[in-house]
C-alpha cells in the first residue's frame, strides 16, 4: 500500500533533505539528513526497509512547515500508528503531521502542481536573539514595496539561469514562477514564492538580489535585467538558509490530501 506523509522539521541541524550516499551505495552520516532520519524511523515502524520520495528537496539549514513524502509498505498499520510510531523514533527537530493511504499512482514529487517557500527577514538595527534559526537579519532599512514591485518581473515561465547555483543538476533552467509577494509586518519582511518547481538555491538567490533593491543599491528594473541576462555572476549573493521555510507543495484535489496541500478546484490527475 502507498501512503502520503506530511512532515515538519527544523533544518538547522540537518545537512538537507537528501540522504547522502557513497558511490558504492552505502549511506554516510545517516543521522545528518532528514530523509535518512525519516526512513530509519519508518523502517522501524514497518519492520522492513522503507524508502521515501519527497515533494521538494531542501538544502542544509532550510526548514519545512509541510514537506510531503510517499512510501510503500504492506505492514498492518493504521495512519495513527504511522504518525505516532514514526514521530517517536525521529529526532525532536522533526515530526509527522499526518499520514493517509493514497492511490498507487500518487507520487509526492511528480503529482505536485506547485511548491511554495517563505523567506523571512528581520529588518532592524539589532540582530535577533529569539527565533534566530528561522530568520535572516538585515540591519539596513528595506523598502519592501520596491522589492515587491521589482519581483513581479519574475512571474511567468522563464529561464532562471541568473538565479541558479553552479552546482544545480537540473537539465534546464526553465521554471514557471506562479506568484511572488514581498510584504512587511512590523520589523519582519516576508518573501513568499510559488512555482511549479525550483532550481537549486533559486529562492535564496532571488532574495539576495531583492535585498539589493530593498537597500536602494539597485533599481526596481534590475531584476528584469538579471532575468533576461541569465548570468548568475552579476546577480546578488545567495541569501543565508536560516530564513527559508518550505511551506509545502500543492496537489490536485483528486488525491484527497489535506486542505493545506490541495489546490481548490484542481481535480485532474493528468494536469499534475
Amino acid at each position: 500500500m502507498r501512503y502520503a506523509l506530511g512532515l515538519e522539521y527544523d533544518g538547522s541541524g540537518f545537512s538537507g533533505w537528501q540522504r547522502l550516499d557513497r558511490a558504492d551505495g552505502t549511506v554516510r552520516r545517516r543521522e545528518a539528513t532528514v530523509q535518512a532520519a525519516v526512513e530509519a524511523a519508518l523502517s522501524s515502524v514497518a519492520g522492513h526497509r522503507v524508502e521515501t520520495v519527497c515533494a521538494g528537496r531542501t538544502d542544509a539549514g532550510v526548514h519545512a512547515a509541510c514537506q510531503v513524502v510517499h512510501f510503500d509498505s504492506d505492514a498492518a498499520r493504521e495512519p495513527r500508528g504511522w504518525i505516532l510510531g514514526t514521530t517517536s523514533r525521529l529526532p525532536s527537530e522533526c515530526s509527522v503531521l499526518w499520514c493517509m493511504p493514497v492511490a498507487a499512482d500518487f507520487n509526492a514529487r511528480f503529482s505536485a502542481r506547485a511548491r511554495r517557500y517563505r523567506y523571512r527577514i528581520l529588518n532592524r538595527p539589532v540582530r535577533p536573539a529569539l527565533h534566530r534559526q528561522y530568520l535572516s537579519w538585515e540591519r539596513r532599512p528595506l523598502d519592501a514595496e520596491a522589492m515587491h514591485r521589482a519581483a513581479q518581473a519574475l512571474v511567468g515561465e522563464h529561464d532562471f539561469s541568473a538565479f541558479r547555483t553552479v552546482h544545480c543538476q537540473a537539465p534546464h533552467a526553465r521554471r514557471e514562477l506562479q506568484r511572488i509577494a514581498v510584504r512587511r509586518h512590523g520589523d519582519l519582511v516576508d518573501v513568499e514564492v510559488q512555482a511549479n518547481a525550483f532550481l537549486h538555491h533559486m529562492v535564496r538567490n532571488i532574495v539576495g538580489s531583492l535585498l539589493q533593491v530593498g537597500r536602494g543599491e539597485a533599481g526596481e528594473a534590475w531584476l528584469a535585467t538579471l532575468l533576461a541576462g541569465r548570468d548568475r555572476t552579476v546577480a546578488g549573493p545567495t541569501a543565508p538558509p536560516a530564513g527559508l521555510v518550505f511551506t509545502g507543495p500543492l496537489y490536485p484535489a483528486c488525491w484527497n490530501l489535506p486542505e493545506g496541500v490541495s489546490l481548490p478546484g484542481a481535480t485532474d490527475k493528468e494536469a499534475a
